[in-house]
């Protein structure tokens, strides 16, 4: 099995895909290796937020994805 890797908002645009699949497990180390360069620059953003299996990461560094986990990665929002 896989984890699949969820891009949003304009980080979709910076990967050029909605999502993919990569070998489990998956850390933090392994995610900026998984994505392009653009994304892991901005994954560096302490504004972009990771969420593993449903749950937004308070220290996205501390990911560890298992087989068939969804991570999204959440760009920063704006509204006003």
């Amino acid at each position: 099995m896989a984890v699949t890797i969820h891009f949003l908002g304009p980080l979709r645009d910076l990967a050029g895909m909605d999502r993919c699949d990569v070998e489990a497990p998956l850390d933090w180390a392994g995610l900026l290796d998984a994505v392009a360069a653009p994304v892991a620059e901005q994954l560096r953003n302490e504004r972009v937020n990771v969420a593993c299996a449903g749950r937004v990461l308070s220290d996205k560094t501390a990911l560890h994805a298992q087989d068939g986990d969804e991570v999204a990665l959440l760009p920063p929002v704006s509204g006003g």
